[in-house]
Formats: structure tokens, C-alpha cells, sequence
């Protein structure tokens, strides 16, 4: 079986990297990260630089994302632009793509990892907490993904006018027009609302809504030569999620024992993944949910006498 690679708890670089796929196969792209200041965001953009990626990476705390972006840049020596920005607030993603796309002059590949989540039943969700995560999540993917479509990726390869002369019997495809840009985006999802799991029908259906939307403009940015597919990872060692969401240390332990492959994910095995689908390696998977959970989500326990621990518990965001 194979190792997984070496990783680091906190929101460092890693110490020392051994490529497993070509260190030139991001080279000169630009990726737009989200929540890259901090977890599996920073860790995705710090092994696409490491391939010869740009980054920009974009958060609510400038502070967060400036710090990281020095960090990044000392250990691989791309170029990272930190950004202030809430993915909630359209004109705020606005400007700063446009202030991405005047330092780069293009953006090759959006990874929406922005997401807020913590535990709480729904009998005792509030209706502001249980619509911000939605917003966060579900409304922050599409306002991105929706700006960078209307100011870089829309042009594409787009199907032309048939000419006169163009028959399906003579040619089962009409011919093309090539241009430049496209793009590829990566939405990280969760396996969430795969089977329902108890204290999480906030963040499940917002990740849920996440997958349906990769499918959705999967199939309608398609023919601009725009790959959209989801990520799913599992309990990740390192995260503010595992932090907020595994319980007591015995709790996960338990839960790590029966998973099939008996551990918990790292943060580079996501961002390889994450390296994989954003690359020319996966040219033709668009439209897809690649699950890094270890198998996890089929074994995972769904133990609902926890919510007896909540019992006077209420989340009022």
C-alpha cells in the first residue's frame, strides 16, 4: 500500500517536496484560490506552485492571506498575490479578480475552497446560521465562478455557424472556432449529503448544492473549453475542520479504525488531487466528484445519539 506523502499539521510549507508528477506541469498558469490562507486551500496552492503555477489567493482577512503569500513565495519562488475578499459580496469578487487579472493578465484555473461549517442539529439551527454556510459555500462557488466566467473564461472554443455547405452526412460535427482562454475549475465538496450525517444538514446541503452546480455548468461551459468538477475530501489531519468537527481525540480515533484504508488524510494528498483535475492530466473529466476520503464516507460512523449532546445547543449566527 502505498505511504502517503509527508505533510505538516499547521499553515506551513512543507519542509522538503518530491515531485510525483512533472514539476513543469502547471508551468506559467495562474490559479485564483479561495480560502487559500489557511488548510487545504493553502496547501493546493502551495503544491501548484510547486509545479510552476502562479497563485492568488483570496480570503476576509488580508492579514491571513499576506502572511501565507510570503510564505508560499519564500518556499517555492512563484509569484502569490494575497486579495481581501468575501465570496459572498459580488462586487467585492469583482474587483478582485480585476485586480488578479491586471497583475497576471489571466486567470487559468479557479479553485473555490472557501466554506464555513461547524456541528449543530437542525432543530436547533437558526435560519441566519443555517443561510450563511449556504452562502458561504453554495452562493460564494457561484459568484466566483460567475464572475471569472464573464471576465476571462468565457472565451473559448466555441461552436461556429455551420456554413452553407455543412451537412451531419458529410461531417458529424460542425467545425470550431479556436480562441484563447477557458479554464478549469475545482470545487471542494464534501460526501456530506451523500447519505445524510447527523449535526451537518447545513453544511450537506450546501455541499450537495456545490455538486449539482459542477454538473450544471459543467454541462453548459463545456463547449468554451471550461472543465468544472468537484473534490471531496474526508477528514483531513491539520484542518480547522477536523479541529471544529472530529470531537474528542477518542472519537476520532474510533472513527479512523474502521475506515477502510485505517487513517486520516493529509493535506497534500488533497492537493494532489486537486493538481491532478486542474491539469492537463485530466483533459477530459469534467463534470465529475473525485472523493479523497480513504473510503471513509462508506464506513464512516453516523451515530445519532449525539445528538443528545446537543440537546440545549443552538447555533445563532
Amino acid at each position: 500500500m502505498a505511504q502517503p506523502p509527508p505533510d505538516v499539521e499547521d499553515d506551513s510549507c512543507l519542509p522538503e517536496y518530491r515531485h510525483l508528477f512533472h514539476p513543469d506541469l502547471l508551468r506559467d498558469k495562474v490559479a485564483f484560490i479561495t480560502g487559500g490562507g489557511s488548510g487545504i486551500g493553502f496547501r493546493i496552492a502551495e503544491i501548484f506552485m510547486r509545479h510552476g503555477c502562479h497563485t492568488v489567493i483570496a480570503s476576509r482577512s488580508l492579514p491571513r492571506v499576506s502572511m501565507a503569500a510570503k510564505k508560499l513565495a519564500a518556499a517555492t519562488g512563484q509569484r502569490c498575490l494575497p486579495l481581501s475578499m468575501d465570496v459572498r459580496a459580488p462586487p467585492a469578487v469583482m474587483a478582485a479578480v480585476d485586480q488578479a487579472l491586471k497583475e497576471f493578465g489571466k486567470i487559468d484555473i479557479l479553485i473555490n475552497c472557501a466554506a464555513g461549517n461547524f456541528l449543530c442539529p437542525a432543530s436547533a439551527l437558526s435560519f441566519n446560521a443555517f443561510k450563511t454556510v449556504m452562502d458561504i459555500d453554495t452562493v460564494g462557488t457561484f459568484n466566483v465562478s460567475r464572475v471569472l466566467y464573464e471576465k476571462f473564461f468565457r472565451v473559448g472554443v466555441l461552436p461556429a455557424e455551420p456554413p452553407v455547405f455543412w451537412s451531419p452526412a458529410h461531417c458529424p460535427r460542425p467545425p470550431h472556432v479556436l480562441q484563447d482562454h477557458g479554464g478549469v475549475i475545482v470545487n471542494i465538496t464534501a460526501t456530506l449529503g451523500n447519505r445524510g450525517q447527523v449535526l451537518q444538514v447545513h453544511a450537506g446541503s450546501a455541499k450537495a448544492a456545490m455538486d449539482a452546480m459542477t454538473r450544471h455548468l459543467a454541462v453548459e461551459w463545456g463547449p468554451r473549453n471550461i472543465r468544472v468538477n468537484s473534490l471531496a475530501p474526508g477528514p483531513i489531519s491539520g484542518t480547522e475542520g477536523l479541529r471544529r468537527l472530529g470531537g474528542p481525540q477518542a472519537s476520532v480515533n474510533t472513527e479512523v479504525l474502521v475506515s477502510p484504508l485505517q487513517r486520516l488524510g493529509n493535506k497534500t494528498e488533497v492537493a494532489h488531487s486537486a493538481l491532478y483535475l486542474a491539469s492537463p492530466l485530466a483533459s477530459y473529466v469534467t463534470g465529475a466528484v473525485l472523493v479523497v476520503d480513504g473510503g471513509a464516507w462508506l464506513t464512516f460512523p453516523n451515530d445519532v445519539r449525539r445528538l443528545a449532546n446537543f440537546g440545549s445547543f443552538s447555533a445563532k449566527l
